[in-house]
């Protein structure tokens, strides 16, 4: 009877054995499963912001370009040799094509004429273009990638020109409707400028950014115009230049919602027809009626292969700037993290059965080792970052700063950069969103720094502020490299965050950059500190920076 009691005291054990056994695996299973499926999910939001941001700089760099080109015609509308030919013509009645040489005999201009009569007018008339001629020629020299510049009268007979004599004389808009479409866009137009946008130019048949501006007199009088085409070849290749970082293969485009045509295409041939891609129609729609959603992203395919597109509209010129990529070169990052989690999962679950096969005898004591290592692990842990970890974001203390700072110091023929990023209105986040959405902020600044400067000393210094100290070596030795990765950090950081119940944060920054060698200490801060407040929240292309070498 005792023996019979032994036996099923030993399968009872053995059966809890296994049913733990069985536990622990399902349980393993469940938390590599969630752990995969959080962190591709974020891996993935991730690669959609990075595409997202790159999409946004090209379209500001197209919007600039174009805004630049708007000013430079301005500039030249308002010089002195332009405004005293319209005026002479508009106020004297000229008649400007007898002087100039279009297809009719040029008139011949006297030496002297008595004052007041035709002769005079005629000797003023080609002085004033003469002078305003040579004024288009000289400003034109300074502008590249220059189709022309011109000056005309009201009725667009050409007056002065770049391109010289083939075409002063010439009167652009002969048909009188397009006359008037062209008079009545300059009127309605921003301060009398009309820009065409970027076209096919009829005179060289390449693409141009085409542009006027109406010249007006003392009575607000519209008394003649100025026009501008310049090739958009610098615009692509300055944006050809732009980094496209973990997505190599990807291109960009830009369609007119007016017309849905393409402007700019990979496929030099679709350039000036119309997308046939039903979102590219369909964004242009939805931008026709609202500018509301003006960035975004879509999947599509084509030719077998699924793209990943971003957006994002220069609502100014009415344009959608798009930048395509493969989906698997997109979520490439995901893929692999998806990938080695799956693994590991599989090793961890591999690992606990080998481990409880091989430990059955051993249990007891292994279990007492384990948990004497893991509380001594835990303690000295605990310990460090106690002392020199910050616990909510788990970077660098100010502690740890001092010394770091300390012992970069002993090498004075070394120079590092001081960067401070600091939440502007971190109080008044946490007085309106909660703590808690406070401490995401804070969290969602220290990702952001590490993924951008990963070989870099990360230090918050204060309640709302981060500090990283960078040698100046290999790719961030010059300060323009450093400012331009600062610059692209920024517009991560002020990507808007959604707070459940709360509704959006619109985080801004404080930001400030210096380079220091020989005596470093941790009045660098203070240098940052007051850089800071003087100059208040940190707007893209603006960083305040200081060389204190």
């Amino acid at each position: 009877m005792a023996k019979n009691k032994k036996k099923s005291s030993g399968k009872g054990s053995s059966l809890n054995l296994n049913l733990m056994l069985i536990f622990q695996l399902i349980v393993m299973l469940i938390l590599s499963v969630f752990i995969t499926v959080l962190i591709s999910n974020k891996t993935r939001e991730n690669s959609k912001q990075h595409l997202g941001a790159i999409t946004d700089e090209r379209a500001q760099i197209i919007e600039t370009y174009v805004s630049n080109a708007e000013n430079t015609l301005r500039d030249f509308s308002k010089a002195q040799q332009i405004t005293d030919l319209l005026k002479f013509a508009n106020s004297t009645g000229f008649d400007f094509k007898t002087l100039l040489p279009d297809k009719g005999a040029r008139a011949e201009v006297p030496a002297t004429a008595a004052e007041g009569s035709d002769e005079e007018k005629l000797i003023t008339a080609d002085k004033l273009q003469k002078a305003a001629q040579d004024f288009t020629v000289q400003f034109g020299n300074d502008i590249p990638y220059l189709e022309g510049v011109w000056v005309g009268t009201w009725d667009t007979l050409v007056l002065t020109h770049t391109n010289g004599d083939p075409v002063i004389g010439m009167t652009t808009r002969p048909d009188r409707d397009k006359l008037g479409q062209l008079q009545s866009a300059l009127v309605n137009g921003d301060r009398g400028l009309w820009n065409a946008g970027i076209i096919i130019s009829p005179a060289t048949q390449k693409q141009i950014i085409s542009m006027y501006i109406a010249v007006y007199n003392e009575n607000n009088e519209p008394i003649g115009l100025v026009g501008l085409g310049i090739f958009t070849e610098g615009l692509v290749q300055t944006l050809d230049a732009v980094p496209v970082r973990g997505i190599e293969n990807s291109f960009y485009s830009m369609v007119n919602i007016k017309d849905g045509k393409y402007i700019f295409s990979r496929d030099a041939n679709t350039i000036g027809t119309e997308a046939d891609n039903e979102n590219i129609v369909r964004l242009c729609e939805q931008f026709k009626q609202s500018a509301d959603n003006s960035t975004g992203e879509f999947e599509y395919k084509f030719d077998g292969k699924t793209y990943v597109s971003s957006y994002s509209l220069i609502p100014k010129y009415g344009w959608i700037v798009f930048l395509d990529d493969y989906k698997s070169e997109v979520f490439a990052l995901t893929t692999t993290m998806f990938i080695y989690l799956s693994i590991f999962g599989f090793v961890i679950l591999s690992l606990i059965v080998i481990f409880n096969i091989m430990s059955k005898r051993q249990a007891k004591i292994n279990e007492k080792l384990v948990s004497t290592i893991a509380k001594n692990n835990l303690t000295k842990k605990s310990l460090n970052q106690a002392m020199f970890t910050d616990v909510l974001t788990n970077v660098n203390n100010r502690i740890r700063f001092s010394m770091d700072v300390e012992t970069a110091s002993g090498d004075r023929s070394k120079n590092y950069y001081f960067m401070l990023f600091n939440i502007a209105d971190f109080s008044g986040i946490n007085s309106q969103f909660g703590n808690d959405s406070g401490d995401l902020m804070l969290v969602r600044t220290v990702n952001i720094l590490k993924e951008s400067f990963p070989e870099s000393g990360i230090y918050r210094t204060g309640s709302d502020e981060f500090v990283i100290m960078l040698p100046a070596e290999g790719e961030m030795t010059s300060s323009d490299a450093v400012i331009d990765k600062v610059n692209t950090v920024l517009r991560q950081l002020v990507v808007p965050e959604s707070v459940e119940r709360y509704g959006t944060i619109y985080p801004k920054y404080k930001i400030a950059v210096i380079k220091k060698s020989g005596t470093i200490d941790t009045s660098v801060v203070t240098v940052l500190k007051d850089m800071t407040n003087r100059t208040g929240e940190a707007s893209y292309g603006m960083i305040d920076y200081q060389d204190l070498t």
